[in-house]
């Protein structure tokens, strides 16, 4: 399923936690690793040494590149190791479309770091752009990283990014033989005083379970053997999600994005930005295609 995986990393925090499971993933599908580091050319990173101009951020990229190799080798996995100049984002997702990559893998640094995240960082526009799968990993003490994955979470609201998150759901759960969950939450906080008649609530549960009911034929077609449904009710979404999480003890929670145009309401507050920054597990986002993705 997944060939190519790109691991972008500048040897930061959760670097480290992020390429273990590089390693799990690469060693279950025997594959290539591209560890790429980025110099960063909007930034002045020359200096002189003994009458010498040596690009510094090249020469860590150089060490921080060996070093992650040098632990793939040890799992036998195939390494591809490259330091490139650019701006980052436009560079890694260049990089990805050149090489064919299948997935990109990324650390976030939790709470904290996601200020800084949502505030245009290489994370959020990679994942905002990319055209192919974007696995973050929020590597922090309450984070739980296991692999193969014995439970995938899909949340659906049949949506058209939706589906596809659906389609890559499907895929990652019969690769891995997990235990595959389908879930549509009707957040009640969001409908208003209104709508909360019995007579509304009972439409919006049966459009959730025919949503739900075609996500399952779905994956039942394609092969999936264990599926479970579940239509919950919550103060939000993303909260829904996260008790589920919790729960049933998934391993990977696999969401769409809107590409650009969504991702800007994405970074103000929708379902993904809050489960990119608060899942204690990874989160795989899937880009609606978009040729003007750049």
């Amino acid at each position: 399923m997944f060939d190519q995986i790109l691991f972008p990393t500048d040897g930061g925090d959760g670097a480290t936690v992020a390429f273990d499971h590089v390693l799990d993933i690469a060693t279950a599908h025997d594959a290539t690793a591209h560890i790429v580091n980025v110099a960063d050319t909007t930034q002045m990173s020359t200096t002189r040494i003994q009458g010498k101009v040596v690009d510094t951020l090249e020469q860590e990229g150089e060490q921080i590149v060996h070093e992650t190799a040098d632990r793939a080798k040890q799992r036998g996995v195939t390494t591809v190791t490259e330091v490139v100049q650019g701006e980052p984002y436009r560079t890694i997702i260049d990089y990805a479309d050149l090489h064919n990559v299948d997935l990109i893998v990324m650390p976030t640094h939790g709470r904290q770091g996601l200020e800084r995240f949502l505030l245009g960082s290489t994370t959020e526009r990679v994942v905002r752009r990319a055209n192919v799968p974007v696995l973050t990993i929020r590597p922090d003490d309450d984070s739980t990283i296991e692999y193969p994955y014995q439970n995938v979470l899909v949340p659906t609201d049949g949506s058209d990014c939706a589906n596809q998150a659906l389609a890559m759901g499907v895929d990652v759960a019969k690769a891995d033989g997990a235990a595959f969950h389908l879930l549509s939450v009707i957040a009640i906080a969001s409908l208003g005083v209104d709508v909360r008649s019995d007579l509304q609530m009972s439409a919006l549960e049966e459009q959730a379970d025919e949503l739900i009911e075609d996500a399952r034929a779905f994956a039942e077609t394609a092969g999936v053997e264990s599926i479970s449904r579940s239509v919950e009710h919550g103060p939000s979404i993303h909260r829904a999600i996260l008790s589920y999480i919790d729960e049933h003890d998934v391993d990977l929670v696999v969401v769409g994005t809107h590409g650009r145009t969504g991702f800007d309401r994405y970074v103000l507050g929708s379902v993904t930005e809050y489960l990119i920054r608060t899942s204690p597990i990874p989160v795989l986002t899937v880009r609606e295609p978009d040729s003007s993705h750049v």
